[in-house]
């Protein structure tokens, strides 16, 4: 038997799968509104509209059938003890980001496929950055603050890019198109990534430079690091101390990347100001200093892909069906291997 092509299906087209949804009930209108729902039952079986968030009796029957299963937010975590209640299942389409919060190796030991919508999710986050980035460069966030407490200062603190520098701390997905975007605008842009290595980061447009040398050197730090062991809180003090007066840090990534008590220090004192979507604990507690202070802006998760744009996953998940059922490539193939290093 010739082998399979990672990615392919061993049988196209044969028969229909039965497909099985895992998600948020609250959710599921926005990922698969009834067109979606209607196009997704011209490929498959959907076994029920109810989604599977929990695995109760009902959940477990369900995956009992299911060929192929689709996740998003809120999906049931898939262990080994779990593909014991799946035994047919071949596939996961995650119509969301990462997959790391809800499947284990197992998945991958036990020969399932996995795709992931994560290029979709990408682009409101790099959209995000990019306006952030241009904010910070005005440093609107500390000025607006100075202006509600009755200091009106109409032309004060950065002016726009020209002089400025960027750097980009992780350039897999998200930041690589950062680094494409602000080079392409004409952003004087550096960054760090040990894994990408020096020369991707020179065909994206940027300077190599350490993390420590990247610090002292960026009036902008933007994060698009993962959340794994080597990144937990590589922001620390000592870091922040680098920072030059008057620098902006952005996190668009993982909370867990920064030392928040380090960074609510350093903004208390008015030397920098942050912009940040993500947090640790997240939210944050309601007496947090970050929300207090007037030069951090912190918004609720708020970058990723929101309410109707939402739907643009339910369709990412249908094509990729529909390339799984024709022997297709996946666009959003997960391999084992990256777990790892990914968000």
């Amino acid at each position: 038997m010739a082998p399979v092509t990672p990615g392919l299906s061993a049988a196209p087209r044969r028969e229909r799968p039965t497909v099985v949804l895992s998600m948020w009930p609250d959710i599921l209108p926005d990922v698969f509104p009834a067109p979606l729902l209607e196009e997704l039952s011209r490929h498959a079986d959907v076994l029920s509209t109810r989604a599977v968030s929990e695995l109760d009796a009902d959940g477990l029957a369900q995956l009992e059938r299911a060929d192929v299963l689709i996740t998003s937010w809120g999906g049931v975590t898939i262990d080994a003890e779990t593909l014991r209640h799946a035994p047919r299942l071949k596939a996961i389409i995650h119509a969301a980001g990462s997959v790391k919060g809800h499947l284990t190796p197992d998945v991958w030991d036990a020969g399932v496929l996995v795709s992931s919508a994560v290029e979709i999710g990408a682009i409101p986050v790099i959209e995000y950055t990019r306006a952030m980035v241009f904010l910070a460069s005005h440093r609107v966030i500390s000025l607006a603050g100075s202006y509600r407490s009755g200091t009106f200062v109409p032309v004060g603190g950065r002016q726009g890019k020209v002089g400025l520098r960027v750097g980009v701390v992780g350039a897999s997905r998200i930041g690589a198109a950062v680094i494409r975007s602000l080079v392409a605008e004409g952003w004087t842009v550096s960054a760090y990534d040990p894994v990408v290595g020096d020369e991707r980061l020179r065909e994206l447009g940027a300077t190599p430079l350490p993390l420590d040398e990247l610090c002292r050197s960026s009036d902008i730090l933007t994060l698009h690091a993962p959340s794994i062991p080597e990144t937990d809180r590589m922001i620390d003090a000592r870091r922040l101390a680098m920072l030059p007066d008057g620098a902006t840090v952005i996190n668009s990534a993982r909370g867990s990347l920064i030392d928040h008590d380090a960074l609510e220090a350093e903004c208390a004192s008015g030397r920098i100001d942050a912009i940040l979507d993500v947090t640790e604990p997240e939210p944050l507690p309601a007496g947090s200093g970050l929300l207090q202070l007037s030069n951090v802006f912190v918004s609720p998760h708020a970058a990723g892909i929101q309410g109707s744009e939402r739907a643009l996953l339910g369709a990412f998940a249908i094509e990729e069906l529909r390339r799984y059922l024709d022997g297709e490539p996946l666009l959003g193939l997960v391999r084992q291997e990256v777990l790892g290093t990914i968000a």
